[in-house]
């Protein structure tokens, strides 16, 4: 039976939420639908998260055309494909179960054409050129803060789906801050005190993340389902990572660090929309361009998005 852990109960105790959050319980279960896994079977990204080998979380999306994930049963997702040798998590899920214990996982898949997105999370093993997700929790997410968008997928043999570079760091750049501040979606990873992984997805009108330093950035949280999976992992186990996508070009922008939650009311009240703040201290970047070879045309709005002061 599904239930909470005593980060999320706390946060949901906090925000004086606890009668919504027990009502959301529901959308919690163990298992894919029938309709879930057509949803999956349609899509052509999953966000991944989870922690690198030494214990620090990130996040990153995995691509392929659609058909590339699969629930052969309800307890299973396959993933037809690995991260490539650039990414943050290629090692660790590159090895995953062999030799030793799986890596666990958290995944979020989204339709941006449609606002439909579900977010799944278990212990992924390595299985051929792919990866196998024995799955623990399979969870409904509402679609408020995500913008529509329509995609086409580059040819394999396109240069500009296969001229890939990689730039690393500590800090963000001036390029990289512009292009977190112009952001409409990113997507965040956070484990729990037990290691168990989450990914989510935060949207919002361009310039609601906020980057107040190179090594710092803040965002709000609105209102949403009241589970707060992520703010109760920050609590227990303030490690997190971010993937920034830049829609129109395929790049991935990779940050690591950790998050707590801001409650003062006097800070809150200064961002429209915020129900609480979120701010992240940058550890370690990661920008890999060409890193997906998806491409999307320009967003249409969700109405939910709160106004960026």
């Amino acid at each position: 039976m599904a239930s909470y852990h005593s980060g999320e109960i706390a946060v949901q105790e906090r925000a004086e939420l606890a009668d919504q959050a027990s009502f959301s319980l529901g959308g919690i279960g163990e298992t894919v639908p029938a309709v879930a896994a057509a949803f999956l079977a349609e899509q052509p990204m999953i966000v991944i998260g989870g922690a690198d080998r030494g214990g620090r979380v990130w996040a990153t999306q995995l691509t392929g055309a659609p058909g590339f994930l699969r629930a052969p049963d309800p307890r299973t997702l396959t993933i037809d494909t690995l991260p490539l040798p650039e990414d943050p998590l290629w090692d660790v899920l590159a090895g995953a179960g062999s030799p030793g214990e799986p890596v666990r996982v958290g995944m979020i898949a989204i339709e941006p054409a449609t606002r439909r997105r579900m977010r799944i999370n278990g212990r992924a093993f390595r299985d051929g050129d792919g990866l196998r997700v024995d799955l623990d929790q399979v969870i409904a997410n509402c679609p408020k803060y995500l913008q529509k968008r329509d995609y086409r997928i580059l040819a394999a043999d396109d240069e500009a789906a296969t001229a890939r570079t990689v730039t690393d760091g500590t800090e963000l750049s001036d390029a990289q801050q512009r292009m977190v501040r112009g952001a409409d979606t990113f997507f965040i990873a956070t484990t729990s005190d037990r290691g168990d992984a989450d990914a989510s997805h935060r949207g919002g009108n361009p310039g609601f993340v906020q980057v107040l330093s190179p090594t710092s950035l803040r965002w709000p949280d609105y209102v949403g389902n009241a589970m707060f999976l992520t703010l109760g992992n920050l609590l227990l186990n303030p490690a997190a990572g971010i993937v920034v996508p830049d829609w129109e070009t395929g790049t991935a922008l990779h940050l690591s660090g950790t998050a707590r939650t801001v409650w003062d009311a006097e800070e809150i009240a200064r961002v429209p929309g915020a129900q609480r703040l979120v701010e992240f201290s940058v550890e370690a970047v990661r920008e890999v361009s060409a890193a997906s070879p998806l491409r999307w045309s320009a967003p249409g709005y969700s109405r939910f998005n709160p106004p960026v002061a």
